[in-house]
């Protein structure tokens, strides 16, 4: 999907667009975890949905934290300058959220891989990693959004115009990224995230126009992972 920014006057409502971002990344890696867990204890979970949705919630974790250190941080060093000590302590807690990452695609590869050839991989043991990896994800995200909002509040306080724009596409980008079922499913599963209608303004018309459609496949997803 092709970021569409929706033109701001002020921070509060690009508070809550950054912020959304963080709902979506919180609530798949949760989902995945559960799926994990309803699987060992004998659920009908369809493992190719899990591999899919765990890649998904990878790939969209990894790109978004790549749009805050293009956009977000450059402007919260500049303008809050005395924030800064915050940001290099965000940084270290990071570094476990990447390894929960780096575990979680891990052992999704490996699922992937016995579908595929078939082999000898254990199914008790990958449970257990995608678990624990999945679960790493979501209390490295948790812990991510609780320091980065007082950062955001701080940095909306001092941006001028030119500085909304750049944070309006750093918003755009962080939610719009592929799969754009599984955003705007998290966007109202399993409650309606604060925002969303501006979320939704900012996604290019075909995806608009298809956001049926596109629940449908995401309340499909969470059937095939029994969550539904």
């Amino acid at each position: 999907m092709s970021p569409t920014p929706v033109p701001v006057t002020d921070g509060a409502p690009l508070n809550d667009e950054l912020l959304a971002a963080y709902t979506v990344m919180i609530r798949g890696a949760d989902l995945v975890s559960r799926a994990f867990i309803r699987l060992a204890d004998g659920a009908a979970v369809d493992t190719q949905t899990l591999v899919a949705t765990a890649r998904w919630l990878v790939a969209f974790v990894r790109r978004h934290r790549h749009t805050e250190d293009e956009h977000v941080w450059p402007l919260l060093r500049a303008r809050c300058p005395e924030s800064v000590r915050s940001l290099d302590l965000l940084h270290e807690d990071d570094n476990a959220l990447a390894e929960g990452l780096d575990e979680l695609e891990s052992v999704i590869e490996r699922i992937s891989e016995e579908r595929r050839v078939g082999g000898t991989v254990s199914w008790g043991h990958a449970m257990r990693e995608g678990t624990l990896a999945s679960r790493r994800v979501g209390h490295g995200l948790r812990a991510h959004v609780a320091v980065v909002q007082p950062l955001l509040k701080e940095l909306f306080a001092q941006a001028g115009e030119e500085d909304l724009r750049t944070l309006g596409t750093a918003a755009a980008e962080g939610v719009l990224r592929g799969e754009p079922q599984m955003v705007l499913g998290f966007l109202e599963h399993p409650e309606p995230v604060p925002g969303r209608e501006r979320v939704y303004a900012g996604f290019p018309p075909p995806t608009r126009w298809a956001r049926g459609v596109l629940m449908h496949r995401f309340r499909r997803t969470l059937r095939d992972l029994a969550a539904d």
